[in-house]
Formats: C-alpha cells, sequence, structure tokens
C-alpha cells in the first residue's frame, strides 16, 4: 500500500446534517409523523401543509406554533412539547445521499471514518439508524450525550475522536456544511477542515470563510479536495 505521509489525511471524520443527507428530508419526515400524531389525537388534517409551508419560509423556531394556530387549534405549551417527543421519536425516512454512499464506499478501508454530529440524541441516533452509518463509520460522536458544554464548537467530541482513532499526533479532516460552528475546533486541533455546500441545505447561503481549507457542493469532490490517493481500496 501507499505510505502515509504527514500531510495525507490518516481520519475523516463527517458531520451527519446536510453533509451525508439532506436535514429538509428528516424535517418533512419528522412533519409527517407528528401530522399523523395531530390527526388522530385532535382531528386535524392540515397540520403538514401548515408546518411545511412554514419551514419552506425560513420559520426555524416556533413552527409547530404557527402550524397548530393555523389549524385554529391553541398552541399550549404542554401540546407544543408532546409534538416535539413525537418529531424526535419519530423513525426517519432519510437516505445516504448519492454522492455520500459513494463516498463512503470508496473510503472505507482505505482511512478511518467517523462522524460527530450535534442535535438532541434521540433524533440523532434515530437518523444514524435510519440511515445505516454503524456499517460505514465508527466512532459515531454524538455530541449531546457527552454534557451539556460539548456542542461545537466545543473540542470535547474531537478529542474524544482523537483518543478513539490514532490519537493527536495523526492527520484529521473534519466535513461539515455549517461555518458558524463546524470547523473553529477542529481548526484548532489542526485538522484539515471541509466545508460542504450543498445546494438545498440549511446553511447553504453562508459563506465558508477563512477558516476551512475546501468548499465542495457534494461529497463527489471530497478525494480530490483532500489530495487523497484515488486507488480502490485492497480487496
Amino acid at each position: 500500500g501507499r505510505v502515509m505521509t504527514r500531510d495525507q489525511v490518516h481520519y475523516l471524520v463527517f458531520d451527519i446534517d446536510d453533509t451525508l443527507f439532506l436535514e429538509r428530508d428528516y424535517v418533512r419526515s419528522g412533519f409527517q409523523a407528528v401530522a399523523v400524531w395531530v390527526q388522530a389525537r385532535i382531528g386535524a388534517a392540515n397540520f403538514f401543509d401548515h408546518a411545511w409551508r412554514a419551514f419552506e419560509a425560513g420559520v426555524r423556531q416556533n413552527v409547530f406554533d404557527a402550524a397548530l394556530a393555523d389549524c385554529g387549534i391553541d398552541p399550549e405549551p404542554g401540546l407544543i412539547a408532546a409534538l416535539v417527543r413525537q418529531y424526535r421519536a419519530h423513525r426517519p425516512r432519510i437516505e445516504l445521499l448519492p454522492d455520500a454512499l459513494d463516498s463512503l464506499r470508496r473510503l472505507h478501508g482505505r482511512v478511518g471514518l467517523a462522524a460527530l454530529t450535534d442535535g438532541p440524541l434521540e433524533s440523532q441516533r434515530a437518523k444514524a439508524d435510519a440511515l445505516g452509518l454503524v456499517r460505514w463509520l465508527a466512532p459515531i460522536v454524538f455530541t449531546d450525550a457527552l454534557g451539556p458544554r460539548s456542542r461545537k464548537p466545543a473540542l470535547t467530541g474531537f478529542r474524544l475522536i482523537e483518543d478513539q482513532m490514532g490519537g493527536a499526533d495523526a492527520l484529521y479532516a473534519y466535513v461539515g456544511d455549517n461555518p458558524a460552528k463546524d470547523f473553529v475546533g477542529p481548526n484548532s486541533l489542526g485538522w484539515k477542515t471541509v466545508r460542504v455546500r450543498r445546494p438545498g441545505s440549511l446553511h447553504w447561503a453562508k459563506d465558508s470563510g477563512a477558516g476551512v481549507d475546501a468548499e465542495i457542493q457534494n461529497l463527489s469532490g471530497l478525494v480530490p479536495a483532500l489530495e487523497l490517493s484515488d486507488a480502490s481500496p485492497a480487496r
């Protein structure tokens, strides 16, 4: 095999949302699950349409309040809490984007592959399960499981990955989508950083800024971006 040089990445760590799949597909799936619950419990038939319209219009906080109000239902806190529980606990209908699956297939066995993701633990675990990530990535670090101050840009999860993979001296790259929080931590540890700027992703409009080594539109650009040797893995 090819000799690893100091500037060749040994370990690739992926964000999940809008990196391996489109977060809007999870949102849609969640709204559909909540709508089924609302119709069964309250009899309102058009919750999904109202919620999706609000989301498409850029509403990110209080979507459920707005959708219930549009259905003529009082969005009282107990009901909202129940809807959030349904949303986070639902089994999402999502799948790896084709470029993500192709990249994981090509890289698996050539470099170490892991994931680090923020977000409510229950929903992030459900996403990882639905996407079959355990087949490709280890460890899969859910920052929500590490304590309240462990979310990106905190270093906790990144250091945990170094401890579990190749130590602090190996070369890592973090692949994520959100310049506001994804790259500060890994940059400070000397990792390479790759911004995936997918059309249709939630943070698409944000500039990558100076703290990013490469910007790509999807993961088919990942191997060239990292100058990884593009040999097929040994069988």
